[in-house]
């Protein structure tokens, strides 16, 4: 079984989502029933649907989609981390039907033009109520904010960070550094945990190959280790670069040098084990 952990949906007919732009092949509606049959096809048979915008709404709708839809068996959602009553608000998210599914927060961190937003103290406050809550926290960071992430990890050690995209490495260009030193950095920290999701988006997604991913898979790979790295596919937006099943097809082909139960673990015992699907 695998586990895709880190996936959207929208619908365009609610709300607009601004960071779209205009004549992207992903402006449109995408729903749990158009990823199903994609996923089931590739061996996948629960997921983790992920918020994609800062409103309050949006949260309490991917819950209720997950309720409806045996696929989807956990959400990450948003909410306000500063706001005074997070725990109380956290608590009030759960309550509601699919509640039972939330399992983490995340914030659209990389609009942030503070690089060291994480670390404000009604933020930090914030990130300790969702550690009260047996939450984790994902992080959609830029390579730059890398840094501002591991400090906040060192601070917070209850609290789970889950690094999306591998921090949205540069693959288009081919570098490496800083973010690899910037990854092991975060990595170091036990409480961290990384998505090798999003990847073929950050390379050139109309020539992409598996030799530009594999040095940034193989990085994340020695620092963090099977047993705190998970498969996401970030549909729909990696269909800007390649179908589901050849973005499920390359991650297993990077993982193909591993032992069986090291591919498990990243194909579904991390992303189980944290998110407590």
């Amino acid at each position: 079984m695998t586990v895709d952990a880190h996936h959207h949906v929208w619908d365009l007919s609610v709300r607009d989502q601004d960071w779209i732009p205009q004549h992207s092949p992903i402006r449109r509606t995408f729903t749990v029933a158009d990823l199903g049959p994609e996923a089931r096809a590739a061996g996948v048979d629960r997921t983790v649907l992920v918020q994609t915008v800062t409103v309050a709404e949006e949260t309490p709708e991917l819950l209720a989609l997950a309720d409806a839809h045996g696929l989807v068996a956990g959400v990450v959602g948003w909410t306000d981390l500063t706001r005074p009553d997070i725990a109380d608000e956290l608590a009030r998210l759960r309550a509601l039907p699919g509640g039972a599914r939330l399992k983490g927060i995340r914030h659209q961190l990389q609009g942030e033009p503070d690089p060291e937003w994480l670390l404000r103290p009604d933020v930090l406050r914030g990130l300790t109520a969702v550690a009260e809550a047996g939450l984790v926290y994902d992080l959609v960071v830029l390579p730059h904010q890398l840094p501002a992430c591991a400090k906040a990890a060192a601070r917070l050690p209850r609290l789970t960070f889950v690094l999306d995209h591998l921090g949205k490495p540069p693959i288009a260009s081919g570098a490496l550094d800083p973010w690899a030193a910037d990854l092991r950095a975060l990595a170091a920290l036990p409480n961290t945990v990384a998505k090798l999701s999003g990847l073929v988006t950050e390379a050139d997604p109309a020539a992409w190959t598996l030799d530009d991913l594999r040095p940034y898979a193989d990085t994340a790979l020695e620092a963090f280790g099977p047993g705190r790295l998970m498969f996401g596919s970030d549909w729909p937006v990696c269909t800007l670069a390649a179908p589901y099943g050849d973005v499920m097809e390359a991650a297993r082909q990077l993982l193909a040098a591993l032992g069986e139960s090291e591919r498990t673990q990243i194909l579904e015992g991390t992303a189980t084990r944290v998110y407590r699907l």
